[in-house]
């Protein structure tokens, strides 16, 4: 394409070819840091400000998570998928979950019918996570659970049953997703108003720092700030920024930076772009780290940004279907040479419907085929280095910075949203991508050039009507079982914590195993909280 100027997906222009003096150390934002420039350009992997990997020798000494999705229909289903994928070789379990179960709602409530088991598993009470993970025990395994507004509910679910199993609590690993603000910036799956929904999250911090030492007290999502739609630039602007909120709502409750901090992950997303992806994942890494020194951390562990990624979803396509597994193959090199510590890549099937157990394993074999023969992880960072890498990091660093400044001027994340900033932009995005897409400009294979006839068809995952009736009969049961005084009892107890302001998680853990459902403890603090509109 000679004479064509080229652009990465967040618009940054591409030279023909990249040079020494292309590669100028980055200004480091404005974030307050006394780090010199020259220690910022010769910063190793494992070493402040961690552009090059928070460990010395990165895969060498331990191979990122491989994480595969386990969470549909019902509860029953979802261990039978944990059991084929743990067989398979995956070295994490990852749960998605319904949407009556995001909104905290139970499966016979009016507003869930037919949504029950759709989107991911649905989870009403103990007992559906006791099937769930049955046959596993919770000490051998690190879960991630993509649950925000009833992340609270699932984490006690979760301790709940570690505690039947006899499990040592300081052992046991995993994380939940816990980000609410990206929900009112985009997936729309919130409950209570921001101020409260905050507190529960600092409430999680300030617990798991005591209780649940291992576990990862929120994974601040960049993921779904991209399948709206955003640029890489704006991922990581608006997911550091989400990030800085917390960490400050969380000083302000007088936690300690170096406490809580060391248990804050991000999730990332992973699209086609190679090297602009590997620039993401590296400049990220090295502003959190400024963020927090900025904010005082003093623990180099406190400092390190640690992500899940997820090959992009949304740039799966529904036409030619196969030739998804050669886009998560690149998305998964770029997470790889982003220096990941956790994968969960999608299965060719998903722009169709949840994956097939064919689809995920072949999705598996992706990461192991990436881990055990292409090479790519046996030396951390092996991109750095490159005229063009090097320089594209700085830039998308640099433009990530601008934006931040933006937000920060209107009051912070919180105000952002409130005033629509990081929605209309993220719209913008989106809008520029779709028209670049339509006009040519922008080529997807199969979609707008390269088109074939479909001939044949691809097996798909069906989910059974049934799963709603199976759920409330379950409910139904539980409910003539269980102690109703006492259930009334701990719920209003866990009224009058959140009232109060004292911290809810250990009452919420009383609660599920005395048999409450998560409508129930998600409708006392409605009550309390009332509800976002």
């Amino acid at each position: 394409m000679p004479g064509k100027k080229l652009f990465t997906d967040s618009g940054i222009g591409i030279k023909a070819v990249y040079t020494a003096a292309d590669v100028i150390p980055g200004s480091g934002g404005d974030a307050g840091t006394a780090v010199t420039e020259e220690k910022k350009a010769e910063a190793l992997p494992g070493e402040f400000p961690y552009t090059r990997g928070v460990q010395s020798d990165m895969y060498r000494g331990k191979c990122w998570t491989m994480r595969q999705n386990a969470g549909f229909s019902t509860a029953e289903e979802g261990n039978e998928r944990c059991h084929s994928l743990l067989k398979q070789g995956v070295t994490g379990l990852s749960v998605a979950f319904d949407l009556p179960t995001q909104k905290g709602y139970d499966s016979d409530h009016v507003l869930a019918e037919g949504e029950v088991g759709r989107t991911g598993v649905a989870i009403d009470s103990i007992e559906d996570m006791e099937i769930l993970f049955k046959g596993i025990r919770l000490e051998d395994v690190s879960t991630s659970m993509t649950i925000n507004a009833t992340g609270y509910i699932l984490l006690a679910f979760y301790t709940a049953l570690a505690k039947q199993q006899g499990a040592d609590l300081k052992k046991i690993k995993g994380t939940i997703q816990n980000d609410i603000l990206k929900e009112y910036a985009t997936e729309g799956a919130y409950i209570y108003p921001p101020k409260p929904s905050i507190r529960i999250i600092t409430d999680i911090f300030e617990w798991c720092s005591g209780s649940l030492p291992k576990w990862n007290t929120i994974s601040i999502s960049g993921y779904h700030i991209r399948e709206a739609g955003s640029t890489a630039v704006q991922e990581i602007a608006f997911t550091l920024s989400n990030g800085k909120t917390y960490v400050q709502a969380a000083m302000e409750k007088g936690l300690d930076i170096d406490v809580f901090g060391k248990r804050l992950s991000f999730f990332f997303n992973a699209h086609n772009n190679l090297f602009e992806e590997v620039a993401k994942f590296r400049a990220a890494r090295k502003m959190w780290a400024l963020i927090m020194q900025s904010l005082g951390a003093k623990d180099p562990k406190s400092m390190m940004l640690r992500f899940h990624t997820q090959t992009g979803g949304s740039t799966l396509t529904a036409q030619q279907p196969m030739n998804n597994i050669s886009r998560v193959t690149v998305q998964t090199l770029a997470a790889v040479l982003g220096g990941t510590q956790s994968l969960h890549t999608n299965g060719y099937d998903e722009a169709l419907s949840l994956s097939t157990e064919e689809a995920a394993r072949i999705a598996l074999r992706t990461q192991q085929i990436v881990a055990f023969e292409s090479g790519a992880p046996d030396t951390a960072d092996p991109l750095a280095g490159s005229y063009y890498v090097e320089a594209l990091t700085r830039e998308v660093e640099e433009r990530a910075w601008e934006l931040m400044r933006k937000i920060d001027g209107m009051g912070g994340s919180v105000s952002a949203i409130g005033q629509g900033f990081i929605q209309e932009e993220i719209a913008r995005s989106a809008y520029e991508y779709q028209r670049q897409v339509e006009t040519g400009h922008k080529i997807i294979v199969g979609v707008n050039k390269f088109q074939s006839a479909e001939t044949g068809s691809i097996p798909l995952f069906r989910i059974d009507d049934s799963i709603r009736q199976i759920q409330l009969q379950k409910l139904q049961s539980l409910r003539n079982r269980r102690d109703p005084a006492r259930c009334d009892s701990v719920l209003q107890g866990l009224n009058d914590k959140a009232a109060s302001g004292e911290n809810i998680i250990p009452t919420v853990i009383e609660a599920v195993e005395n048999r409450c459902t998560l409508g129930e403890i998600a409708d006392t603090l409605r009550e309390v909280f009332g509800e976002y509109k």
